[in-house]
């Protein structure tokens, strides 16, 4: 009997290897993802869903929407308000805001008219002042919430009226300066594509480093006893991804092809989802915005932490507004007004990061601005007011808040069960 039980124990721990293993392949991977939705963590579905039933319903109503040309378009106005909601991330990730980022960006293609077209200073030098003038106001809304304890809404309301103020003071009585067509800044706005081989190959540059990724994130699990997904599981999204976005560059290439300003908008992102995801900055981000006291007591700088978002993110600001400058070839007292907010914030939030902080990612912001920017898009094409335009992103930008609102709930509940 004895001996027996020897022979079958064996078997048995083959057995739930292989169960294991298979519970670790795209069956299991289906299942871990369908527990997280029910938890509540639905990551980028709704965006996904979101930009989906978007373009189904402005193609019905006007099939332009989905021409290529239009979507390069659409890529050409997405950059500058992205690369400023790809700075509200980061404060958002703290629990924080920046409502003054309308007026720095607006002040920063002030600076370009004054300090490039009007003074001389080189194109170059000029970027690095209107960057560095970003940090230094980011960095004056983190003293003050570090020093103070001003609420970051009040601090950065204030900046708003004051940059304001200043940007309508530096463009003067005629309130417009124009940019040189011929220039290489208008040129980047407005006109230069991206070569057709470095699209496809950016296109399957992702696929590349998730497999890369997955390989030894798997080798670095299972040399410390953990379970690591199944390579069944890698492949299959670097594929699905490769797939997707090369048919995205085939489409685009139907037309004009990829804007050049939309490729450094992405390496932005690309640069900035590395810094959260793969240093310790990143993790301390994610630490102080899920819970701050516990970070401070675990070791992490919390102030110095706060500091970098505001940083960071005025920073982005101004250099989106560099970006906007050179898409509209002029800096006027309209640049940064109207619903330059609403749309960074909204594109933040409704590509998957919290208000509540803690939660987010530098991809939110590419997928909220495309959202963002195909309902403005498709408006526009249907002829309808900017009356009508507000209020529908306002409304999304609602539905949007209520998800993560039910997100958390679900999440909080989960977490007590």
């Amino acid at each position: 009997m004895a001996q027996d039980t020897q022979q079958t124990a064996p078997v048995s721990l083959d057995r739930a290897d292989s169960r294991l293993r298979h519970d670790q392949g795209l069956r299991g991977a289906l299942r871990g993802f369908i527990d997280q939705v029910r938890s509540g963590d639905l990551g980028m579905l709704p965006v996904v869903i979101g930009l989906i039933l978007i373009s189904t319903v402005f193609t019905i109503l006007n099939p332009v929407f989905l021409a290529p040309n239009n979507l390069v378009n659409l890529l050409f106005d997405a950059a500058a308000v992205g690369l400023i909601a790809l700075g509200v991330v980061c404060v958002l990730l703290l629990g924080e805001i920046d409502l003054s980022i309308g007026s720095m960006s607006g002040l920063a293609s002030a600076m370009v008219g004054v300090l490039w077209v009007q003074a001389g200073l080189p194109l170059p030098l000029t970027i690095l002042a209107v960057v560095l003038t970003g940090a230094l106001v980011g960095a004056v809304y983190g003293l003050l919430r570090n020093a103070f304890e001003m609420p970051s809404f009040v601090a950065t309301l204030s900046g708003l009226l004051a940059l304001l103020g200043l940007q309508l003071y530096l463009l003067g009585p005629t309130g417009s300066i124009n940019l040189p067509f011929s220039s290489s800044l208008v040129r980047f706005g407005q006109i230069l594509i991206l070569p057709a081989w470095v699209s496809y190959l950016l296109a399957v540059l992702p696929g590349l480093l998730i497999i890369t990724g997955g390989l030894q994130n798997g080798q670095k699990r299972r040399a410390a006893g953990l379970s690591a997904p199944g390579l069944s599981v890698t492949i299959t999204k670097a594929a699905a991804l490769s797939a997707a976005l090369i048919f995205a560059v085939y489409y685009l290439e139907l037309g004009r092809g990829v804007p050049l300003i939309f490729g450094v908008f992405t390496l932005f992102v690309v640069a900035l989802n590395y810094a959260l995801t793969r240093t310790r900055w990143g993790r301390s981000m994610f630490a102080v915005g899920g819970n701050a006291e516990a970070a401070r007591r675990s070791g992490i700088n919390v102030r110095r932490i706060r500091l970098s978002a505001f940083v960071i993110c005025s920073a982005l600001a101004a250099l989106g507004g560099v970006f906007a400058a050179a898409r509209l070839a002029s800096a006027s007292q309209q640049a940064g007004t109207g619903d330059v907010n609403l749309n960074a914030i909204a594109a933040a939030v409704i590509g998957g990061t919290s208000l509540f902080g803690g939660r987010g990612s530098a991809w939110s912001a590419l997928l909220g601005v495309i959202v963002i920017m195909a309902i403005s898009n498709g408006l526009t094409l249907l002829n309808l007011s900017s009356s009508l335009r507000y209020m529908i992103t306002g409304a999304v930008l609602a539905i949007a808040v209520i998800v993560d609102s039910l997100a958390r709930r679900s999440r909080a509940s989960h977490g007590r069960a």
